[in-house]
């Protein structure tokens, strides 16, 4: 089963994940949230894997954006709402291997996570 990145076609370091990814011969599935959108379901799984303040981009712009009232006060359950609504805030890239997830895109981290270790926080 190939590997699934997630992210958003025009999004730079998404752009830097999938060229590492060709370049190695990797195989994967790409899902754009912006077409394909996202399901509750698989944000509280990778929350409940990292956390809610490292899966919300609270730096991108699309968060930045937001009236100040959705920006403070926020929890798993309000983070999930916002992603879903807007994946914009989806931190990206996120790297589903099957039996293990690396969110963002380091080239070692890549590397580790490819060798089948456990990838580096």
């Amino acid at each position: 089963m190939p590997a699934t990145l997630y992210g958003i076609k025009a999004c730079d370091t998404v752009a830097k994940a999938r060229a590492w990814l060709a370049d190695r011969g990797v195989a994967y599935d790409f899902h754009d949230y912006k077409t394909a959108g996202i399901d509750a379901a698989r944000l509280a799984a990778w929350i409940d894997e990292f956390g809610w303040e490292k899966v919300l981009n609270r730096a991108g712009t699309t968060f930045r954006k937001l009236p100040e009232a959705d920006r403070t006060g926020l929890d798993a359950a309000r983070a999930i709402a916002l992603m879903v609504a807007q994946p914009s805030m989806i931190k990206r890239p996120l790297l589903d291997l099957g039996d293990r997830r690396v969110l963002g895109f380091r080239p070692e981290t890549y590397e580790e996570a490819l060798a089948g270790k456990a990838p580096r926080d």
